[in-house]
């Protein structure tokens, strides 16, 4: 009898967990965020929109457009369906080559900086910044400083359909 009561309260409280609230995230409810070669990589066999994220480790609102509009579901879904993401660290240190030329770290300022993302800003340094890129890495448009996601669906939407085109 003490055995079947167990049974029946271990039960009842199993039935109260929730497995999915313990679990981490599935890969799909996230950005899938590539380095700019993997990136690169990826669009050699099937083409599509680059996104570049350019931040800084000590930039605060990169974090919060990191923890409130790159999270929202919205946002995931149509940035996975229709772009590449890159996240670039304006101060990183590694070089990157591509389109035959060295990118590289440059002492400069407080941190440095990278000349990848001094060339995709213009030189125009603010964090965050976005840089919408074409199937043939051609500039879209920069779009500077942290958006709520609705109005940042509104950018993914005008460079993934292409609206630029037509302004």
């Amino acid at each position: 009898m003490r055995f079947l009561f167990t049974a029946i309260i271990g039960v009842v409280l199993l039935s109260f967990t929730n497995p999915a609230a313990t679990s981490e995230k599935p890969v799909s409810e996230e950005i899938k965020w590539l380095t700019w070669e993997e990136a690169v990589k990826a669009n050699e066999t099937s083409k599509k929109k680059l996104f570049v994220d350019v931040y800084t480790d000590w930039c605060g609102w990169c974090k919060v457009m990191d923890r409130k509009t790159f999270s929202n579901p919205d946002v995931i879904k149509y940035m996975n369906e229709h772009f590449y993401a890159v996240k670039l660290d304006a101060e990183q240190k590694e070089a990157i080559s591509w389109n035959g030329k060295e990118f590289t770290w440059v002492d400069s300022g407080r941190n440095g900086v990278h000349t990848l993302a001094y060339s995709l800003l213009d030189g125009k340094m603010s964090f965050p910044s976005f840089v919408f890129l074409t199937e043939n890495f051609e500039r879209i448009r920069i779009s500077k400083g942290f958006k709520e996601a609705a109005k940042f669906m509104e950018e993914l939407r005008f460079a993934a359909e292409e609206k630029y085109k037509k302004a």
